[in-house]
């Protein structure tokens, strides 16, 4: 990294909340549902960092089936109800976020309603009150370079400037296009497959395996 750093954006599910097995569990039991037999290795592969936009246009190009209207309303629910039954904020992220000097944000290819509901049941929502961007804020999603960039936009910072915090490949891609600095972070439970797949095609990128960790890369975080 150049370091320099002004900003730190993080991703949202699988770097602040603990959240893609059980977003990957329940999206997995409803696609069988329709007839579409998936498993972890592949939502991780196909799915892990992308709106739920992207995922439809997947969806229909992998196995010629159309998401049916109410099937995103009827996910959400579902994912919601076990969010509250068993999300949890990844480990030591709130005594970091608690201790960060450095200005941060959040920027999510989830939905705003989504994302409100996950910190509050988090307990990270006031960590967050005027400084959460998603992809309902732009036309294209990871790992197109857009959200990113608004998200640095808004803060008053330039891109350069900017440090991504992300777990999956698709925001990693969407990091380095928005021209900023970016760590790939393996803390969250889902990471298995992913690291490798992350790791062989940006190598370059230093991977973060916990928040304690994360001062060794930027000793001005703290």
């Amino acid at each position: 990294m150049n370091k320099n750093i002004k900003l730190i954006i993080f991703d949202c599910d699988g770097v602040l909340i603990d959240s893609e097995i059980i977003s990957a569990t329940v999206l997995i039991k409803k696609l069988r549902e329709l007839s579409v037999d998936i498993d972890m290795g592949y939502v991780q592969r196909h799915f892990l960092g992308y709106s739920f936009k992207s995922v439809t246009e997947k969806v229909f190009a992998n196995f010629s089936v159309s998401l049916p209207e109410g099937f995103e309303a009827e996910y959400r629910a579902a994912l919601l109800e076990q969010f509250r039954q068993e999300l949890q904020p990844t480990q030591g992220i709130k005594a970091l976020l608690s201790a960060l000097k450095l200005k941060f944000c959040l920027a999510t290819s989830s939905s705003r309603e989504r994302t409100s509901e996950a910190l509050r049941i988090s307990g990270l929502a006031g960590f967050f009150t005027a400084t959460v961007f998603t992809a309902e804020d732009v036309t294209r999603g990871k790992p197109a370079p857009d959200l990113f960039q608004y998200a640095a936009a808004k803060m008053g910072v330039a891109p350069s400037e900017c440090l991504v915090i992300e777990d999956s490949r698709a925001g990693v891609a969407a990091a380095i296009a928005a021209g900023m600095q970016v760590i790939h972070y393996t803390g969250g439970r889902h990471i298995s497959g992913a690291v490798s797949q992350v790791s062989d095609e940006f190598p370059q990128v230093p991977v973060l395996d916990s928040w304690a960790a994360l001062v060794e890369l930027l000793p001005e975080a703290e």
